[in-house]
């Protein structure tokens, strides 16, 4: 089944969620630390292999972090090849004050945030929905 494309349904249909837990962003060295690990996300990049983990693991493998986030999940199924979703997301929180690190998945577009401002980016994405109707 093929995601959605059309921006105002995308907007209008994401619902976040904001998911249980603080999770971290934290880089490794090897392929073979992050197996260990089960993360949520992991992406190579030139200078090591950066991995979204629960904070829990994080201090258990006494790995370190710099910032403690909430997961949001916008709930609408969305095309990789959608225009202006992230765009319009980036902004509402930019707006809001409300650093964000963005992840698209296949099915979903999931949203880092602080997490002393995940209640406030819950509103901000709640009224951006709202707003498109």
């Amino acid at each position: 089944m093929p995601g959605e494309t059309n921006l105002q349904k995308l907007i209008q249909g994401m619902k976040p969620k904001l998911n249980q837990g603080e999770f971290v962003f934290c880089t490794l060295a090897s392929m073979q630390t992050v197996n260990t690990l089960v993360p949520l996300c992991m992406f190579q990049e030139e200078e090591g292999i950066t991995v979204i983990i629960s904070k829990q693991k994080a201090e258990d493998a006494a790995l370190s972090y710099s910032v403690v986030c909430a997961w949001i999940t916008l709930t609408i199924h969305s095309s990789l090849d959608a225009v202006g979703l992230t765009a319009s997301v980036s902004k509402a929180l930019t707006e809001a004050n409300v650093s964000c690190n963005v992840v698209a998945a296949y099915y979903h577009d999931h949203i880092f945030v602080p997490v002393q401002d995940a209640q406030r980016a819950m509103i901000t994405l709640e009224k951006l929905s709202e707003r498109r109707k």
